[in-house]
C-alpha cells in the first residue's frame, strides 16, 4: 500500500510553489511608495503617509474605511467561458465601490482565492484581473492567500473575496446625513449586470432560455458570455475626481452602490430620517441586457428592479445648484450621468414616481 501523502490527498506542494512564483511581478504593478517591502513576510506593510514632503498627505484625522465583497455565481460564467481575468477586476471593484460611499480614498488590497487543486496558469489569470483593477483605481494588491480545498470544491470551480481598505478625513466622511430636501439624485452608468443577480440571470439565460455562452444574440450585438462577463464598472477616480474639485463646500451629501437590492434597496441605506427620496423610471437609458434578461425569463418589473442595477451602478447625491457643474465634470472622464430624482421632507424611504 502507498503511503499517504499531501499529493495524493489533492494538494501538490510543488505546483502551489510554481503558482507562488508567478504573483510577486503582478503584485509589484500595483505597489507605490507607500508600500513597505518585506521579503517572505507573513503580511504587507503598507504607510499611511509619505515620507517625501512632495508626496505627503498631511493626515490631521485620519478614518480608516474596510470592506470586504465577492464575485458571487458570476464566476460560473467565467468558468463556462474559460475567461478568468475580468472577474478578477469584478472582486476589486465589488470592495473599493462600497470604500467610496464614504468618501475614502482605498489604499490597499488583498484577495482570497479558494481551488479545488493547484493550477498555475488560472491563478495568474485570476491575479492579473485583480491587479487590472488595482491600478484603475490606484489601489495597491499588498497580497492575499491561495488556499487549496480539493474537498470542498468541484473541478472547475473556485471562489473569491477581496477585502479593501481606505481613509478619508474625518471631516469629509460622507454618511447622507446632509442630505437635505431639494438635493438632485444622480444616476452613474453601469457597465451591464456588474456582479449582482447572477443567480437569476443563469437559469433564464441558460435553463430556460437554453442558450449557450457562444451564441450570438442581435439585441446585445455580442455573445451570450461576453454580455454577461462584462466587468463591473470602478468609480473611484470619476467621484474622487468631482470630490477634490470641492474642498471648502459640501456638495455630495450621500453616495451608495447599487448591488443586491437594486436602486431603491441601496439607496435607502443612507437617507436619513425626515427624507424621502422619489426615483423617476424614465430618466436613463437602460442597457439592451436588462430587457432582454426580462423578456426570455418572463420577469416582472419589480423582481427586476429589486435584484439588478438596471443600468444605474452608483448614485450621487448632491446639492441641486452643483448637479449639472458635476455632470460636466463627470463627462470629461467619460462617464455617463442623469439626474433620476429628488429628496423631499417627508417619510424615511425611497419610492418610485407613479
Amino acid at each position: 500500500m502507498a503511503k499517504a501523502t499531501y499529493k495524493s490527498a489533492g494538494v501538490d506542494l510543488d505546483r502551489y510553489n510554481e503558482a507562488m512564483e508567478r504573483l510577486p511581478r503582478l503584485l509589484g504593478r500595483t505597489h507605490t511608495p507607500r508600500v513597505i517591502r518585506l521579503e517572505q513576510g507573513f503580511a504587507g506593510l503598507f504607510a499611511l503617509d509619505f515620507a517625501s514632503p512632495l508626496f505627503a498627505r498631511h493626515y490631521r484625522e485620519p478614518v480608516l474605511v474596510a470592506c470586504s465583497d465577492g464575485v458571487g455565481t458570476k464566476l460560473k460564467v467565467a468558468s463556462m467561458m474559460g475567461v478568468h481575468h475580468t472577474v478578477g477586476i469584478d472582486l476589486v471593484a465589488m470592495s473599493v465601490n462600497d470604500a467610496l460611499c464614504c468618501g475614502a480614498e482605498p489604499l490597499f488590497f488583498l484577495d482570497y482565492v479558494a481551488l479545488p487543486q493547484d493550477d498555475p496558469p488560472l491563478l495568474e489569470q485570476i491575479v492579473r484581473g485583480v491587479t487590472d483593477g488595482c491600478l484603475e483605481c490606484d489601489c495597491a494588491l499588498l497580497g492575499g492567500e491561495t488556499a487549496i480545498l480539493p474537498d470542498l470544491y468541484a473541478p472547475g470551480d473556485y471562489d473569491l473575496a477581496g477585502f479593501c481598505v481606505g481613509v478619508v478625513e474625518r471631516r469629509d466622511v460622507i454618511d447622507g446625513k446632509a442630505i437635505v430636501p431639494g438635493d438632485t439624485v444622480l444616476g452613474l452608468a453601469s457597465s451591464g449586470l456588474h456582479s449582482n443577480g447572477y443567480s437569476l440571470a443563469r437559469k433564464v439565460v441558460f435553463e430556460i432560455g437554453g442558450l449557450k455562452v457562444s451564441d450570438y444574440v442581435d439585441e446585445l450585438g455580442t455573445t451570450v458570455g461576453e454580455a454577461l462577463l462584462a466587468p463591473t464598472r470602478i468609480y473611484v477616480r470619476q467621484v474622487r475626481r468631482v470630490l477634490a474639485h470641492y474642498t471648502v463646500k459640501s456638495v455630495v451629501h450621500g453616495i451608495a452602490h447599487v448591488t443586491g437590492g437594486g436602486l431603491l434597496e441601496n439607496l435607502e441605506r443612507i437617507v436619513p430620517e425626515g427624507r424621502h427620496v422619489v426615483l423617476d423610471r424614465g430618466t436613463w437609458p437602460v442597457p439592451p441586457v436588462f430587457p432582454w434578461l426580462q423578456k426570455l425569463g418572463d420577469i416582472e418589473r419589480n423582481e427586476m428592479e429589486r435584484v439588478f442595477n438596471m443600468g444605474i451602478g452608483m448614485v450621487l447625491v448632491v446639492s441641486s445648484f452643483y448637479a449639472e457643474n458635476i455632470r460636466h465634470q463627470l463627462a470629461e472622464v467619460g462617464q455617463e450621468s442623469w439626474p433620476i430624482g429628488r429628496v423631499h421632507e417627508g417619510t424615511r424611504g425611497v419610492t418610485w414616481s407613479e
